[in-house]
């Protein structure tokens, strides 16, 4: 394989990865904050354990996340320094923010959470996951308003004199419409993620103990793991009325700026009204949208997606074919070494990523539903297939997310940075032009290797350490270590640490 084809394979490997942590920190994070509230107002106990369980899942996860997300910087160095030499003087501004007011908070108080249970006191112990938490969240909106404004850049002007896209106005990328609507798209997806994380592994627990019949086990079932139930499955449903309202934002944004992006989603070849919304397709999708038969389809919705219109003038959607004209005619027919440019993003990854990642919530909401169910009225359910569900449905969240991603990403090809419908036309770049010169295949090939295996290997490590600590379950007590809670021949005890 070429330079461009490796360079692409290791960019989807790594954020992939990556982000396969992130959506759990960014939603896990306020959960653990807000039971740990519950905790320091109700005085009640099982807040605390909750608190100190789901808290060390939560660090497990973030160590990961970090390790992996640090080679994010080192490949767009590496593997795509042209493109870096275009966006640099854009792309940068919101990874440095990121890194100065978003990760150096996340780090300096996630390091007073884990390290002062027993040296600060409890309001402002509480403080620092609070704003651990919110720094997480920050941290994810500059990430997006770098990403936000590939897919839509504003805020900037063309260079003749370097070739170069620069800042003109850091304001306009930050209220970048774009970053506004993919923001809280993937902040409730986390929450989302994170809920089910906690309803899952709730009810897995709360059934376990149930059906174990002894006295003290269904009394921590009701008092410890029915509210964790509760709290996931609130988390479910409110994070997932906003999954849908954000994504319908997105999608009518998305028809706006990347019509490409949309009809693709749909497998659409020409434009047409009342375009309809395929729940499978069967055919040649690698090849092209002539020879695909959509079998099953919702009249008129990707045209609402698209428009906010099921039929009528209003609902028209653009083809693939109409969006290939348009921009040959707007952009040409060949690269600048002489290469065809085709427009359109690879249709069966863009078709099945966008039905997966709608396809893969279904379980949360089952969830949800299911666990609302068999907890109504204070109950404390014993029914095997709700524990089983309840294990099913934590990966299929982070699933979705990822081909989410993968939508968003794959959409929006050929483009590295996709032309504003709008104006500055210049800042626009295709992505074969955003692959590093001066790196050979080779060097390219083996650092992929290399970090796959370091990936796999870690992949192992997070797996058996979240494994190892979600069997071990709720700790049944507790030791309350704030100094307000320490006796006087507390003070020459030993420094612990609650991790």
């Amino acid at each position: 394989m070429d330079a461009l084809a490796l360079a692409r394979w290791q960019f989807a490997i790594t954020t992939v990865y990556h982000f396969i942590f992130v959506p759990l920190t960014i939603g896990l994070a306020p959960l653990v904050a807000g039971m740990q509230t519950a905790w320091v107002v109700t005085k009640k106990e099982r807040w605390l354990r909750l608190t100190k369980f789901f808290g060390k899942l939560l660090l497990i996860n973030f160590a990961l996340g970090v390790v992996t997300g640090i080679w994010q910087e080192f490949q767009f160095g590496m593997a795509w320094s042209e493109y870096s030499r275009f966006v640099g003087d854009v792309f940068g501004a919101p990874l440095a923010m990121e890194a100065l007011a978003a990760f150096f908070v996340e780090s300096v108080f996630l390091g007073v959470w884990i390290f002062g249970w027993d040296r600060v006191s409890k309001k402002v112990h509480l403080a620092s996951i609070w704003l651990f938490a919110l720094a997480t969240n920050l941290s994810a909106f500059f990430i997006l308003a770098a990403n936000s404004w590939m897919q839509h850049p504003v805020g900037t002007i063309f260079n003749p004199e370097t070739g170069r896209a620069e800042m003109e106005s850091i304001g306009a990328v930050l209220t970048n419409n774009t970053l506004w609507a993919a923001f809280p798209h993937t902040i409730t997806a986390a929450f989302l993620t994170a809920g089910t994380f906690v309803c899952g592994i709730a009810t897995w627990w709360m059934v376990r103990l149930a059906r174990s019949r002894r006295p003290e086990n269904v009394e921590k079932a009701r008092t410890v793991y029915r509210p964790a139930v509760l709290v996931g499955v609130w988390t479910m449903i409110i994070a997932g009325a906003g999954v849908i309202w954000s994504g319908d934002l997105q999608g009518k944004l998305m028809y706006e700026q990347q019509p490409g992006k949309m009809s693709s989603a749909e497998a659409l070849c020409e434009g047409t009204e009342a375009a309809e919304f395929s729940i499978l397709a069967v055919g040649p999708l690698h090849a092209g949208c002539e020879d695909v038969d959509h079998l099953i389809s919702i009249p008129g919705v990707t045209s609402f997606l698209g428009t906010g219109h099921f039929s009528g003038p209003e609902s028209y959607l653009p083809g693939v074919h109409d969006v290939q004209e348009q921009y040959t005619e707007r952009y040409g027919d060949t690269t600048a070494s002489g290469d065809p440019v085709t427009y359109t993003p690879p249709l069966a990854i863009t078709y099945w990523s966008f039905r997966l990642m709608i396809g893969l919530a279904a379980f949360s909401v089952a969830l949800a539903l299911a666990a609302l169910w068999f907890t109504r009225k204070g109950r404390v359910s014993d029914n095997v297939w709700l524990g089983r569900l309840g294990i099913l449905a934590i990966p299929m969240p982070f699933l979705a997310c990822s081909f989410g991603w993968i939508f968003t990403e794959v959409g929006r090809q050929p483009w590295a940075v996709v032309p504003n419908p709008t104006g500055i036309d210049q800042v626009r770049l295709l992505t074969e032009r955003g692959v590093s010169t001066a790196v050979p295949p080779g060097v390219i090939l083996t650092s992929m290797i290399v970090l796959t295996l370091v990936y796999a290997v870690l992949a192992v490590v997070w797996y058996r350490l979240m494994h190892r600590y979600t069997v071990e379950g709720v700790p049944d007590t507790v030791r309350d270590e704030s100094p307000e809670a320490q006796s006087p021949d507390d003070a020459d005890r030993p420094l612990s640490f609650a991790y």
